[in-house]
C-alpha cells in the first residue's frame, strides 16, 4: 500500500477579474544582468525571470501561503521509502504553439534540465532523481536515487518550467510554454512585448499585453518607476520608499522573503584560502546595524545561513560582532598588520554599494581594509561575479535543501564561493536520505552550523523586500515574486 506523502488539490480557483475582457498594458524592468548570455531559456545562466515566470509554468508552483501547490501537475504522491513519486498531470493544457501538454513534455523538460552536458544551474536541485517515466500521457512517474521526502519543494523551482518536447535549440528565442502571456517579440536590450494567453488554464489575464524592459541600473529603474515609465519595481530600497510616501501615484508593498543580499569571499584564492581570515572577515560585521543602514530596518538578521527566516529547517544562531576575535584569528593566520581587500559591487542591486560602504567602515575596526570597487551593470554576473576574490552577491529564497545544495556543494555549478567541504557534502547527503522529519531537521540544522564555522560568504540579512507599485495596478498579490498570480493582474487605461 502506497503513503501519501503529498496530495494537493486539483480544484481550480477562479477569481472574478477573469471574466474581464483583457485591456492595458503592464510594464516592467529587468536588469540585463547577464548581458548578451541573456534567453529565455528557463534553464540557461541568462534566463530572464521577470520574463519566463509569465510565459511558461511549472508542475508544482508556491501558494500565497510558499506551500507546494498544483500548477501543471494536480496532485502527487510517492511510495513508502519516498524513491518514487508519481504525479498526475493537468489535462486540457495547450502550449502557446497550440500543441498539447502531455508527460512526453515532462520527461523531455525534467531530463533536459539533468542533461550534465547542458550544465544548467537548475540540475543540482534535481540531481536525485534518477529516472523520469511516462505511465500514460497524463501520468508522470520519478524514480530517486535516494529517499526523499521533499521532492515537492524541489519541483518549486522557479527555473523549472516545462516546455515542448523537442524545443530545447530554439526555446532561447520563442519562450513556447504554457504561461498565462505569450512572447510576441523578444529584445534583452530592449523592450519584450508579451501578450495575453486567452487559453491559459487558470483563465484569460486581466492585461492585454506585458512589456518587460531592459534597464540595468536600479537608479535608472527608479526614475522610470516615478516617470510612468513603469509600473512596478521590485527593488525599492528603504531610502527610496519615503519618495513614495503620501503619494496618490503609488503604493509601497512590504514583502518578508528569504531573499538575501550579501559578500561572496572565494575560498580558493589567498588568503580566503584560510579557514581563519574566512571566519576574521565575517565576524567583523554588525549583522543588526548592517540591516538598518543598509534596508532601513526592514531585513531579518541571518548569520550567514541561506535558509529563510520560516523555512522548517532554518537553524536558530548567533553572530555578534567581534573585532579583537577577528583581530586574533587574522594575526594567528599571519596578518598582524590585517589586510587588504577589493569588493566588488554594481548598481543592478541599488542596496550592493551601501552594503559595501557600512561593511568597510565595521571592518576597519580589525584591520581589515576594503577598497570598494564600482563594476559595469552591463555583465555584471558573466564577468565579475564568480571572477573576482570579493563580489557582491545575491539569491532569492529557496527552500533549505536546495539553497545548501545550490550554494555550497562541492560539485554545485553556482558554487560562487568556490567552497570545498566534505563533511559539509555528507551532512546534505544523509539528510535527503533521512525519513524521519526531525532527525532531517537536525542534520539540516548540522549543516548550517557547519558552514557557520567554514564558509566563505557573509550573509548579514534575509531581506523584506519593498515593491513600488503604480496605483494603476490591481490585483497584484502581496507575496514573493514566484508566487504572484500575474494573470490576476488588471491596470487602468
Amino acid at each position: 500500500m502506497k503513503r501519501i506523502i503529498a496530495l494537493a488539490t486539483a480544484a481550480v480557483l477562479l477569481a472574478s477579474p477573469m471574466a474581464m475582457a483583457q485591456s492595458g498594458t503592464f510594464r516592467q524592468a529587468h536588469e540585463y544582468g547577464f548581458g548578451a548570455q541573456s534567453s529565455l531559456d528557463p534553464i540557461s545562466n541568462g534566463r530572464i525571470f521577470q520574463i519566463t515566470e509569465k510565459i511558461m509554468s511549472r508542475l508544482v508552483r508556491p501558494g500565497l501561503d510558499g506551500r507546494p501547490s498544483p500548477d501543471l501537475a494536480t496532485e502527487w504522491s510517492a511510495n513508502e521509502d519516498a524513491t518514487v513519486w508519481t504525479l498526475s498531470l493537468r489535462d486540457g493544457v495547450t502550449f502557446h504553439d497550440g500543441s498539447t501538454f502531455e508527460a512526453a513534455d515532462v520527461l523531455y523538460s525534467l531530463n533536459r534540465v539533468l542533461d550534465p552536458e547542458l550544465d544548467s544551474p537548475a540540475r543540482s536541485a534535481i540531481a536525485m532523481i534518477e529516472a523520469v517515466e511516462a505511465l500514460d500521457d497524463m501520468t508522470v512517474q520519478i524514480t530517486l536515487d535516494t529517499p526523499f521526502a521533499d521532492l515537492p519543494l524541489q519541483l518549486m523551482d522557479y527555473r523549472l518550467r516545462m516546455i515542448p518536447e523537442g524545443s530545447g535549440d530554439t526555446i532561447a528565442t520563442t519562450g513556447i510554454g504554457t504561461g498565462p502571456f505569450m512572447v510576441e517579440t523578444f529584445d534583452a536590450e530592449g523592450t519584450t512585448v508579451l501578450v495575453a494567453n486567452p487559453d491559459y488554464w487558470e483563465g484569460a489575464p486581466g492585461v492585454a499585453r506585458m512589456e518587460i524592459i531592459g534597464i540595468p541600473d536600479g537608479q535608472a529603474r527608479l526614475q522610470a518607476l516615478l516617470g510612468g515609465q513603469i509600473d512596478m519595481e521590485r527593488g525599492i530600497t528603504a531610502q527610496q520608499s519615503v519618495m513614495f510616501q503620501n503619494s496618490d501615484r503609488f503604493t509601497i508593498q512590504e514583502i518578508p522573503t528569504g531573499n538575501w543580499r550579501g559578500l561572496v569571499f572565494r575560498t580558493d584564492v589567498e588568503p580566503f584560502n584560510d579557514l581563519r581570515v574566512r571566519q576574521a572577515v565575517r565576524m567583523v560585521a554588525d549583522r543588526q546595524e548592517l540591516v538598518d543602514l543598509v534596508l532601513g530596518g526592514g531585513g531579518i538578521v541571518a548569520c550567514d545561513t541561506p535558509v529563510e527566516p520560516n523555512d522548517q529547517y532554518r537553524a536558530d544562531l548567533s553572530c555578534p560582532q567581534d573585532i579583537e576575535g577577528a583581530r586574533a584569528l587574522l594575526a594567528e593566520a599571519g596578518y598582524p598588520d590585517g589586510i587588504d581587500i577589493d569588493v566588488h559591487v554594481a548598481t543592478l542591486e541599488p542596496t550592493w554599494p551601501t552594503l559595501a560602504v557600512a561593511y568597510q567602515q565595521q571592518a576597519a575596526a580589525a584591520g581589515i581594509r576594503v577598497n570598494v570597487v564600482q563594476a559595469p551593470t552591463d555583465g555584471y554576473w558573466s564577468e565579475v561575479w564568480m571572477h573576482e576574490d570579493v563580489s557582491a552577491t545575491r539569491w532569492n529564497e529557496r527552500p533549505a535543501d536546495q539553497a545548501l545544495h545550490e550554494i555550497y556543494l562541492s560539485t554545485a555549478r553556482w558554487n560562487e564561493s568556490f567552497y570545498q567541504d566534505e563533511a559539509f557534502d555528507a551532512l546534505l547527503a544523509a539528510a535527503r536520505r533521512e525519513l524521519d522529519f526531525e532527525a532531517r531537521r537536525a542534520l539540516y540544522v548540522q549543516a548550517q552550523e557547519h558552514l557557520q564555522e567554514t564558509a566563505g560568504t557573509l550573509i548579514p540579512y534575509h531581506v523584506t523586500r519593498l515593491v513600488g507599485v503604480s496605483s494603476r495596478v490591481h490585483n497584484l498579490d502581496e507575496v514573493k515574486n514566484d508566487a504572484v498570480r500575474w494573470h490576476l493582474i488588471t491596470v487602468d487605461e
